[in-house]
């Protein structure tokens, strides 16, 4: 219904008679609204458990570029990156080494700083996270095995990776655990609640905005660098849980 709508609005806004008069004089869908009978959309609340993350990252690990058109390679350190760190699917795909652009709209990864920029994510905010050790000595090791400008470069390394979804099909498979890419987003959230990291931390972390009417955030003022410490410790989390995989 919603897309039957914006069909309605783009006929009705495009297509005129001589006179200049719409074709289309009323949306039909608007009923919906006038009588409130739309569907609620409900919150998907679907996470990988703690007790599925050891076989689930063990099989993440294992893939490997089975051919030259294969992007398993840069699927397996994105989806390590989004159980992490936690950012949306959108905002981690298109990285780029800072060292190959500096300029203030591209979205980046600066090992050397240990940062990731996002300068136009979800909510318009630009959103600077904290890295932490393990994804530095990670992303540090696969920088040395290509040859792209890209954190996650396509088969033939001149572009982004697009569509992951044939991997993450593969890990599904191999692993018997089923999970969305936001899932990886959920089970990071879920992991800092239960590590009990501050409620305006992990707004930030999640680049969330925070209500207006809440005046005590008004008055927090968190830089990246003291995110450094909840971000550790929610990746010290995952890998004790994970130890006996890596």
């Amino acid at each position: 219904m919603k897309i039957l709508s914006a069909l309605f609005n783009f006929a009705i806004a495009n297509y005129k008679d001589e006179a200049g008069n719409s074709l289309i004089e009323h949306n039909p869908v608007i009923r919906l609204s006038q009588i409130r009978t739309w569907y609620p959309k409900s919150l998907r609340r679907s996470k990988i458990e703690l007790s599925q993350l050891p076989v689930w990252f063990h099989t993440v690990n294992k893939l490997q570029d089975v051919s030259a058109q294969s992007i398993a390679n840069s699927a397996k350190h994105y989806f390590i990156l989004l159980l992490f760190t936690g950012l949306r699917r959108e905002e981690a795909m298109p990285l780029v080494w800072a060292e190959y652009c500096q300029d203030k709209t591209t979205p980046k990864m600066d090992l050397k700083e240990k940062l990731i920029w996002i300068p136009d994510p979800k909510n318009r905010e630009p959103h600077t996270l904290p890295l932490s050790d393990y994804l530095v000595d990670l992303f540090t090791k696969h920088r040395a095995t290509l040859s792209s400008r890209y954190v996650f470069p396509n088969a033939r390394r001149d572009g982004p990776m697009k569509d992951p979804r044939k991997v993450l099909v593969r890990v599904i498979e191999q692993s018997e655990i089923k999970f969305t890419l936001h899932d990886l987003r959920r089970t990071f959230a879920s992991i800092a609640d239960f590590l009990d990291i501050s409620a305006y931390a992990l707004k930030r972390l999640l680049n969330h905005k925070i209500a207006g009417s809440d005046v005590t955030a008004g008055y927090i003022i968190t830089d990246v660098e003291r995110l450094r410490k909840p971000m550790q410790q929610i990746t010290d989390y995952i890998l004790s849980v994970v130890k006996n995989t890596h």
